[in-house]
């Protein structure tokens, strides 16, 4: 299995840290402030920004997004890793934090990443998703 740290403390050049961000860039708390050394941009909640991807958990007011509004985001996320196998894509527990979710309920997000070889979900995704 490719599992991702449940502490990711530094990057090697090819890696990238794919957190759980908000729909207008606000990267002030959780993963998304610990991505903001590594290249998250206010303004910015979705895709690659220096050495970090956001995928969308909240949207306006700070609100959490429904399932359904998170899955294209994810499904978004999955091409991207696709489309670029040079890099090594560490995936946070997403949408557990201050989004509120359990891994029960973001992992199933997940699914068309387990044959991609560049994608690490976080141990409790992968118990999930066996």
């Amino acid at each position: 299995m490719r599992v991702a740290s449940n502490r990711i403390i530094s990057l090697k050049p090819n890696e990238i840290f794919v957190f759980g961000s908000n729909t207008m860039g606000n990267h002030g708390k959780g993963a998304a402030k610990t991505a903001i050394g590594w290249g998250a941009k206010f303004g910015q909640g979705e895709g690659l920004m220096g050495k970090t991807y956001g995928i969308p958990t909240k949207g306006s007011g700070m609100r959490t997004l429904p399932i359904t509004k998170i899955k294209p985001y994810v499904d978004r996320f999955i091409e991207f890793a696709n489309k670029n196998p040079q890099l090594k894509f560490l995936v946070t527990e997403i949408g557990c934090g201050l989004a509120g979710y359990k891994p029960k309920d973001i992992a199933p997000l997940f699914e068309a990443a387990i044959p991609l070889g560049n994608i690490y979900l976080p141990a409790s995704f992968w118990h999930k998703l066996d």
